[in-house]
């Protein structure tokens, strides 16, 4: 177990710390998730960075990086439907087309292709963790009430978003799930 394994399933624990402190109504517990998801995030980048530069890249870490983005992210958006952020219809979605999108990955896997992510993919991340470190900013300045109707404007957004990239990303690979290559 190499160093950027360790930083990579680091992540697990702290998915569950953030949805630990983001049903902590406790004082202090809005910073606390917001420093989880941040060191997660730092963790990710570092954990590429040393993977790719230093020790190499490992087949537990292809596997194990991105299904580690997704459950830390699966806890924030299961965290906002508890603070009443979104809608669970929303986080459905999103949580769906990840699992859609792992499984498919999983297909191409059996099949020895690499499926890498595409432009829609890349945008849909950027957008899930700008939307998600919002939601955490505000929640350490109580904001959240405050700007409900925006976020759950930002919240449809995210989700069309996310909606939109798995169809474009089964509609690019649509010949694996007809048994071909």
């Amino acid at each position: 177990m190499n160093p950027p394994n360790i930083l990579t399933l680091s992540r697990f624990g702290m998915a569950g710390l953030l949805i630990i402190f983001l049903n902590a109504s406790v004082p202090g517990s809005g910073v606390l998730s917001l420093i989880v998801f941040v060191s997660a995030a730092i963790t990710d980048a570092l954990d590429g960075h040393l993977a790719r530069n230093v020790y190499g890249c490992t087949d537990f870490g292809k596997l194990m990086d991105p299904l580690a983005d997704k459950v830390l992210t699966a806890a924030a958006f299961i965290g906002f439907v508890g603070l009443g952020v979104m809608p669970a219809w929303m986080v459905t979605l999103i949580l769906s087309r990840e699992f859609m999108v792992t499984g498919l990955r999983l297909l191409a896997a059996d099949k020895g292709l690499v499926l890498a992510a595409g432009i829609w993919g890349k945008h849909k991340t950027i957008w899930q963790m700008i939307f998600i470190s919002i939601v955490l900013l505000l929640g350490c300045f109580q904001g959240l009430e405050k700007f409900h109707t925006l976020l759950w404007w930002f919240g449809l957004f995210v989700t069309a978003l996310s909606v939109w990239s798995g169809w474009h990303y089964f509609d690019q690979n649509k010949n694996l799930l007809k048994g071909n290559r």
